[in-house]
C-alpha cells in the first residue's frame, strides 16, 4: 500500500524534474552562463535523490504490507469465534478493503452473514428531512416497537437499521418479520440496500467508510448517530477509515465526539492491512465489552491490549 509520505516524494520529485526542465529550456534561463549549468545540474542531483528516495519508500511500503498480510491470519485467529457478522458499507466504500476485512473476519473465526450499503440518500445534509419523517413513521409501528421514538434523528435512524440487521445476541438471530419489513421499508426509500447474505441478523457489526463528507464538522451529527444507534441495537460495532481520515477527517472529527467515542470502536488505516488487522481485534474487542480507538492515530494504540 502507497503511502502519503510516497506520494509527498513523488510530487516534490515531479516539482524538481519541472524546475529543471524550464533550467535547461528556452526563456529568461536560457542567457544564464555557467551559474545556471550549474543550478541545473544541482536540480538534477537533487532529483535523482528524490527518485531514490521514492524507489526505497515504495519498497517498504510493500514490504510492510506484505509482512502485515502473512501475518494477518496468525494475528486474529480465533478472536471472532463462531460470532456471525455484518458489514455495512458507507457511499465509496473500496471493495478490496471491504473484500480483505470479510476474509479476516473469517481468519477469525467468525462470518460475514451479510453485506448492505448505505445509499447517498442516508448520509446527505438535504435529506434530513425524509429520514427524519422516515423515522417517526416506522417507530409508530409494530416493527419499530423496540426503537426510541424520542431518540434524535440519526440515532433512530441507526436503531432501525440495528433492528433490522443486528441483534444483541452473541449467535446472532433469524431475519424475523420486523426485520423484514425495516428492511423492505429502508430499501424503499433509498436508505439502504442487501448486496449479499439471506437477511439473518449478525451480533457484530463493521462499518466501512468510503468518500469523505465535504465538511466532517457538518457531518458529524450524521454519523455519529447513526453509529450510536447501531451500537444500541447491536453486541458492538467498530468503524474502519482510512489513514487520512483518523489524521484530518470525519473520524478524527467523531473520535472527538464524546457520546460517538464512548459506544463505537474504531480503527483507522483500513487502507493497509495493519489497520484492517486493528479494525477485526477491535471488533472482538468490543464484542467483549471494551470499546477503543486503534490504528496510526488511535489513541488506544495500534490494536486492542491482550
Amino acid at each position: 500500500m502507497i503511502s502519503f509520505r510516497y506520494h509527498i516524494v513523488s510530487l516534490v520529485a515531479v516539482l524538481l524534474a519541472l524546475a529543471s526542465g524550464v533550467a535547461l529550456g528556452g526563456g529568461p534561463l536560457s542567457d544564464v552562463g555557467s551559474g545556471g549549468d550549474d543550478a541545473t545540474q544541482r536540480a538534477e542531483e537533487r532529483s535523482q535523490e528524490l527518485s531514490r528516495q521514492l524507489d526505497e519508500a515504495g519498497i517498504t511500503d510493500s514490504f510492510q504490507d506484505e509482512f502485515a498480510q502473512s501475518l494477518s491470519a496468525g494475528a486474529v485467529s480465533g478472536s471472532l469465534s463462531n460470532r456471525p457478522v455484518v458489514l455495512i458499507t458507507l457511499p465509496g466504500a473500496d471493495e478490496q478493503v471491504v473484500s480483505s476485512l470479510s476474509d479476516l473476519v473469517g481468519d477469525a473465526g467468525g462470518s460475514v452473514i451479510g453485506t448492505y450499503a448505505v445509499q447517498p440518500t442516508l448520509v446527505s445534509d438535504s435529506e434530513k428531512s425524509l429520514v427524519d419523517t422516515l423515522g417517526s413513521q416506522l417507530v409508530e409501528r409494530p416493527e419499530g416497537k423496540d426503537v426510541s421514538a424520542s431518540a434524535p434523528t440519526y440515532e433512530r435512524m441507526g436503531q432501525l437499521i440495528g433492528r433490522a440487521v443486528a441483534t444483541g445476541t452473541d449467535a446472532g438471530g433469524p431475519a424475523d418479520t420486523a426485520a423484514k419489513d425495516l428492511m423492505s421499508s429502508l430499501k424503499g426509500a433509498d436508505l439502504l440496500v442487501r448486496e449479499q447474505g439471506e437477511g439473518s441478523r449478525g451480533s457484530l457489526v463493521i462499518v466501512v467508510l468510503g468518500d469523505e463528507p465535504e465538511d466532517p464538522e457538518e457531518s458529524d451529527k450524521i454519523y455519529s448517530g447513526l453509529l450510536i444507534g447501531l451500537a444500541d441495537k447491536s453486541d458492538g460495532v467498530v468503524f474502519a477509515a482510512s489513514t487520512r481520515s483518523g489524521d484530518d477527517g470525519l473520524l478524527s472529527v467523531l473520535r472527538d465526539d464524546v457520546a460517538f467515542s464512548a459506544n463505537v470502536s474504531t480503527a483507522d488505516s483500513a487502507d493497509t492491512t495493519a489497520g484492517r488487522i486493528a479494525a477485526v481485534l477491535g471488533l472482538a474487542a468490543d464484542g467483549r465489552g471494551t470499546t477503543g480507538h486503534y490504528g496510526a492515530f488511535g489513541i488506544d494504540g495500534a490494536v486492542p491490549r491482550g
